[in-house]
């Protein structure tokens, strides 16, 4: 596809966080990347929602992180971005917010438990919390915030096509899909079953996960082979 498709793409996905309300001010950054290019397109560092055109998204290297085409400083979160979609080679598109239920999550740093069938839907179990980043990770502190997932994800031993999202401990959450516009819905989804998680553990703060056999009915009738949620 053209550069400019994946600019309006990636242009969408970062208006469509503010319609969700899931960012404010500049809160928020979305990418998309074209694998063929090996081009990664993300909203610029610091510019105000409202200024933002699709003309106006940077496009960077995914080896090297060097802006490929623009004159704006792409996002500080740029480096995160690269990382993952080097160490997910299914993933097309990147979400990072710092909505408020998840980052509250991140914030205790806890794993998100599966309460129920909204969360099973959407993600396969727990949404994982990271560890915190040492001394020495902080001085390429983007970067080791990517590794810090991916490490997360391979050492639990996490498929990240199951469980599309993350917190970040004390910092907040990332998502991603097959595109742009995908890892913004799970972002929405995301922030949705944070609160719900939240509000479970009010009522009941011994309130226990969802039985594996719920948590598997659910996940699977919308994902894999035998799906059957929605229309064919």
């Amino acid at each position: 596809k053209a550069l400019s498709d994946l600019k309006r793409e990636v242009f969408e996905a970062n208006m469509e966080l503010v319609r969700q309300g899931l960012v404010i001010y500049t809160w928020g950054n979305v990418s998309g990347i074209d694998r063929e290019k090996g081009i990664v397109v993300i909203k610029p560092s610091g510019v105000e929602y409202e200024d933002l055109t699709p003309e106006k998204m940077g496009a960077v290297d995914l080896e090297t992180g060097r802006t490929a085409e623009g004159d704006l400083n792409p996002s500080s979160d740029t480096k995160t971005h690269l990382e993952l979609y080097k160490a997910f080679p299914s993933i097309g598109g990147i979400g990072h917010t710092h909505s408020t239920c998840a980052v509250a999550w991140a914030q205790t740093g806890r794993d998100i438990p599966c309460f129920g069938t909204t969360h099973a839907d959407y993600f396969y179990g727990n949404i994982p919390c990271t560890r915190l980043l040492s001394e020495q990770e902080l001085a390429d502190y983007e970067k080791n915030t990517g590794t810090v997932i991916i490490e997360t994800f391979r050492d639990r031993n996490i498929d990240p096509a199951a469980v599309p999202a993350v917190i970040c401990r004390s910092h907040g959450p990332f998502t991603w899909g097959k595109d742009p516009a995908q890892a913004v819905y799970h972002a929405g989804v995301l922030e949705e079953v944070a609160k719900m998680a939240i509000l479970t553990r009010q009522i009941d703060p011994d309130a226990e996960p969802a039985p594996q056999r719920i948590q598997d009915k659910h996940y699977f009738r919308k994902h894999g082979a035998n799906a059957y949620y929605g229309q064919k």
